[in-house]
């Protein structure tokens, strides 16, 4: 196989979330052990930081990373999903995974993996783990994907846990109030390993606390730091605090204040992490974002309306397994819309998403693509106006 047969396959015949949703979860770690028992377990010979919660797990994950590269570590970090290339998944030192590593690593590996009925993001994680361990990385940073419990990557035993914070997303796989997703959450919480508490949110502290307890480790909560980053959402400044306070509780690695202020302020460069509050143009300026549920759409309406402009265009997909009424209630009503829908399965069709938005006061034209409702909101758009692009990570993914 070429580099665009292996991804054809990875995306094709294996179970995708990111294409598929629901039917492409699965609700147990057996695979992953089983997979990593054949490559040699892996996981067992890089330290990591394992980090889970609704928001920020990708900026706090590629903030960490740019501290570590920064302090001269050779730093593994694995995030999910993608934008633009599958293998923005799997990185050292901000260097994407190369093609023939992937492709030589699915050969090898798939006709055993598909007895066995490998998800896509089975493979990955199973990929992500052998890659780190062969390049014999100083530490790695290990998103979970949903939940954390049941995650494919909850097979690491990490240095120091994190957990960013607690919304109301993936409720059809990971329970309906947040208590319920906070006990999924607290599934990363292991014995005798520290955990970060990216926000202290009281309703759901007992969660937290009665898991540590029971695993003997200690729990500890982010502190405020008045730093700044590349990464210019109003929101990055609660996940600069949670990536901050983690690195300083992190044992055995050492990083100065340089390290932490030069690294904020490179994630981009060092990381290649994008479209978070991403300026694409400036004339009109016209800003993404992948904020895709209530808690992270409210952070960035409430940046928007603070952007001083004459008239919004938002640009907007969904996916059809959110709570679309959820979102549709944050959105501004005096705001020209363009419906789209991401390439994906998943995505919610947009006439559906026309009406649903129109009970809502959320008012214009449906479009064949993302890239036909962007030029056409630039069209529009007078030099004083502003255009936001967002609702899915996946409609971001098509413009950037």
């Amino acid at each position: 196989m070429n580099y665009q047969d292996t991804i054809d396959y990875l995306f094709q015949k294996l179970p995708s979330y990111q294409r598929s949703g629901k039917s492409a979860y699965k609700a147990d770690i057996g695979n992953i052990v089983k997979a990593c028992c054949m490559l040699g377990n892996p996981h067992l010979n890089f330290k990591s930081i394992h980090v889970a919660g609704t928001n920020g797990k990708g900026s706090c994950s590629h903030m960490m990373s740019s501290i570590l590269q920064e302090a001269g570590y050779k730093v593994g970090l694995y995030t999910s999903p993608h934008l633009k290339d599958f293998r923005e998944r799997i990185k050292i030192n901000g260097k994407m995974i190369p093609e023939e590593q992937v492709i030589d690593f699915v050969s090898v590996n798939k006709k055993e993996f598909e007895k066995i009925k490998m998800s896509f993001f089975e493979m990955t994680v199973a990929m992500s783990f052998q890659y780190f361990s062969e390049n014999k990385v100083d530490i790695a940073i290990i998103e979970c994907g949903l939940g954390g419990r049941l995650d494919s990557t909850n097979i690491i035993t990490p240095e120091i846990s994190v957990i960013t914070n607690i919304g109301l997303d993936h409720t059809n796989l990971l329970g309906n109030t947040l208590e319920e997703i906070a006990t999924e959450k607290a599934g990363i919480i292991k014995k005798g390993i520290p955990v970060m508490i990216g926000r202290k949110q009281n309703e759901i502290l007992h969660v937290f606390e009665e898991k540590a307890k029971k695993e003997n480790s200690k729990l500890m909560h982010a502190e405020k730091h008045n730093l700044s980053s590349d990464l210019k959402g109003n929101y990055q400044k609660e996940n600069i605090n949670t990536a901050v306070t983690t690195l300083q509780y992190l044992r055995n690695f050492t990083i100065n204040e340089k390290h932490i202020i030069n690294g904020l302020n490179k994630v981009i460069e060092s990381t290649t992490f994008l479209g978070r509050w991403q300026t694409i143009c400036h004339n009109p300026l016209t800003i993404c974002d992948t904020a895709h549920n209530e808690d992270g759409l409210r952070k960035v309406m409430s940046q928007v309306s603070r952007i001083n402009y004459s008239k919004l265009h938002c640009v907007l997909g969904v996916v059809k397994d959110k709570n679309i009424n959820k979102i549709l209630s944050l959105l501004p009503k005096n705001a020209i819309y363009y419906f789209c829908q991401a390439n994906i399965p998943r995505s919610m069709d947009k006439i559906k998403l026309q009406k649903q938005s129109s009970k809502f006061n959320l008012n214009g034209e449906i479009f064949s693509s993302v890239e036909e409702a962007l030029k056409q909101a630039q069209s529009e758009a007078k030099v004083n106006d502003l255009i936001y692009v967002g609702g899915s990570t996946f409609v971001v993914a098509e413009i950037i």
